[in-house]
């Protein structure tokens, strides 16, 4: 994965802000990794999305998602391993935020953490 991120303005180095504090990811993170537990706990040595076969991946993939995924893969020239790691992280970025379904948002969002 690879995100290019904007030098951090000199001016809000000293600034309150409000993101979420470091507890409250942690408590996100370990609330994902139980649903993914949860998820493949039918499944033979699947225990997280980074294992888990396309095939589970795929099954929790609207439409609309199966659409951008297609369209990037063409565009972007993913291989099948490119693929198949958009699909991952996508199902990552929607167990996140608490969605069920991968969406489009969710395989737009994982394609943009693509090296360019």
């Amino acid at each position: 994965m690879h995100v290019t991120l904007s030098p951090v303005p000199i001016g809000s180095l000293g600034a309150q802000d409000m993101s979420e504090s470091s507890p409250a990811i942690r408590a996100r993170v370990a609330q994902t990794r139980a649903m993914q537990r949860a998820r493949y706990s039918d499944a033979r040595a699947q225990s997280v999305n980074a294992t888990a076969p396309r095939g589970l991946l795929w099954r929790d993939t609207d439409a609309g998602a199966r659409e951008v995924l297609r369209s990037a893969s063409e565009s972007l020239g993913l291989s099948a391993r490119g693929y198949d790691r958009v699909l991952r992280v996508a199902r990552t970025i929607a167990d996140l935020a608490g969605m069920g379904v991968i969406s489009e948002s969710h395989v737009a969002e994982a394609t943009r953490y693509r090296p360019r």
